[in-house]
């Protein structure tokens, strides 16, 4: 029997509705995992306008404070990086759709504390966009500001005429991967405007059931520098037990593969999940588990996100991390 889209998804839902019931499932009213959603310690101050003009090694350009953060103009260290970026990507749209280069990179690459939209399918982007504006697409975490700020700039992106091209233009850049780790102890790290950093004094700390992703370098990475590097620290093991499940799905769920392609670099409008950054991957998953993000993609995922635990989400995200986006 052949099966429609439709017929799919149908079957998806009920499944996810069966394990659920089950209690396979993970619970939905389970609080987002910490070490996926970093959120600012109380009382961080936002940062300080020193009067320095800012410069980086391999970089013409000089960017003051204040134009570090102008989200109309996001900087651009290396313009011979990318092709000339498109209005929406470069300037945004005045009042409410800010550049979408000031988050994602003038490459596409992003940040831990958002998304890498580089070589996304330009289909699946403008579908994302749509489905936050609506609704459909939610954060676990709403309240957390990065995923907060793209529901309030989402409402007129979704209606820009330049989406198309915006789209069309992050999913021509490619995307590049960050350097892993599988240790027990991890440099001691702190909570900083929702990323974690390595802290002050050389102490270390047990990595526990967590996947920690930092900037190499924290003064570039607040630069919004894009060729600053990242490192994701994960438990020993959890690569190997990342590509069971990816691969053949650990007989728990299904493989990534039969969506996702052989390669995991995406089908059509299903999207490239190789070498994404780790941390984004994961709170993808724990959002469609726990029915946050829906719309017409997460609706098949749901029955696979389902079974879940903390070591799964860590362990996938972890092995797709070692992959070649």
């Amino acid at each position: 029997m052949i099966m429609t889209p439709r017929a799919i998804s149908i079957l998806a839902l009920s499944l996810t509705a069966w394990l659920t019931s089950s209690g396979i499932a993970a619970a939905a009213d389970n609080k987002p995992p910490e070490w996926a959603f970093p959120v600012n310690a109380a009382g961080l101050p936002p940062p300080a306008d020193d009067g320095r003009m800012r410069t980086l090694p391999g970089s013409a350009a000089t960017f003051s404070f204040a134009q570090l953060r102008d989200f109309f103009s996001p900087p651009d260290w290396y313009p011979g990086d990318h092709p000339q970026m498109p209005p929406l990507v470069a300037h945004g749209a005045q009042p409410n759709a800010f550049a979408c280069g000031f988050c994602h990179l003038p490459t596409g690459n992003g940040r831990p504390e958002n998304a890498n939209i580089a070589g996304l399918p330009a289909s699946y982007i403008i579908r994302q966009v749509q489905e936050i504006a609506s609704g459909a697409c939610r954060s676990a975490l709403p309240e957390r500001y990065p995923q907060s700020l793209m529901t309030k700039l989402s409402g007129q992106a979704a209606t820009e005429p330049g989406l198309a091209e915006a789209a069309a233009y992050f999913a021509a850049l490619k995307p590049k991967s960050v350097t892993k780790v599988e240790t027990d102890t991890i440099p001691k790290v702190e909570k900083t405007h929702w990323i974690y950093k390595i802290s002050d004094g050389g102490e270390t700390e047990p990595i526990g059931e967590r996947l920690i992703e930092v900037p190499d370098d924290f003064a570039r990475f607040e630069a919004r520098d894009g060729h600053v590097t990242y490192t994701a620290y994960v438990p020993k093991g959890s690569i190997a037990k990342g590509e069971a499940l990816v691969k053949t799905g650990g007989a728990k769920v299904t493989a990534c593969a039969v969506c996702h392609g052989a390669d995991l670099k995406g089908l059509g409008f299903v999207p490239g999940i190789a070498g994404r950054s780790p941390g984004y991957l994961a709170r993808q998953l724990f959002d469609m588990q726990s029915g946050a993000r829906n719309g017409e993609g997460a609706a098949l995922m749901k029955a696979v996100v389902a079974p879940l635990t903390n070591e799964d989400l860590v362990s996938i995200a972890a092995f797709l991390a070692t992959q070649e986006p």
